[in-house]
């Protein structure tokens, strides 16, 4: 399957009510989209970091009532799983796509992205662009834009991974869901490289 994009009926899907009938349609309409994703990019991805980076799709598996409000695949240096590294994330809420880099709160990594963070604000804050977000949950579909933020901002981000035990951390990119390059698959899989070549030195420094 070559990736042929994501169209608003797959955006629709994130709105399903019940659990069983929203996972149905994520798993006929969406996940073969993002396993056709993973193909795609973990080639490139790979050679920006200079490790194998495998991917991994979302499952919902631990879900028992509430349906998911999101969708995603992520890559990671570890073929078992990748919630424990820092990881490179695309996926989808019912109002955007995010292309993002991300430590979330189970990773033992949030500490050493601290560190950097804390270290390299002023080069953090000239290397991301005005356009990318900071978020600080990846459940929440909202986040800060970074042109809002400043050296103090990101200070308080760090200071935040290191005393609070569920902190998390994502930047990147959000890509509305009318935007018309989500219909390109071509153009949408260059727009994601360019993302995470950009992310690459965040990523770099959570290790």
């Amino acid at each position: 399957m070559t990736f042929p994009g994501f169209s608003k009926q797959d955006f629709d899907c994130m709105t399903i009510p019940g659990l069983e009938p929203r996972m149905e349609a994520i798993i006929d309409q969406v996940r073969p989209k993002l396993t056709s994703l993973g193909s795609e990019i973990s080639p490139y991805l790979s050679a920006l970091c200079g490790e194998e980076m495998y991917p991994h799709v979302a499952k919902h598996a631990r879900r028992t009532i509430n349906p998911p409000n999101d969708t995603w695949i992520a890559w990671a240096s570890n073929k078992r799983g990748y919630k424990a590294l820092p990881h490179f994330q695309v996926g989808m809420f019912s109002t955007h796509l995010f292309i993002i880099f991300a430590v979330i709160y189970e990773s033992p990594n949030k500490v050493t992205f601290a560190d950097y963070l804390e270290k390299h604000t002023t080069k953090v804050q000239k290397l991301v662009p005005d356009h990318f977000y900071w978020s600080t949950d990846h459940l929440d579909p909202s986040g800060t834009l970074h042109k809002e933020s400043d050296n103090q901002t990101l200070k308080t981000l760090a200071e935040r991974l290191k005393t609070v035990k569920k902190s998390e951390i994502m930047c990147g990119l959000r890509v509305e869901r009318d935007n018309p390059i989500l219909q390109d698959g071509s153009g949408l899989i260059s727009t994601i490289e360019e993302t995470f070549a950009t992310l690459l030195p965040l990523y770099k420094g959570s290790f």
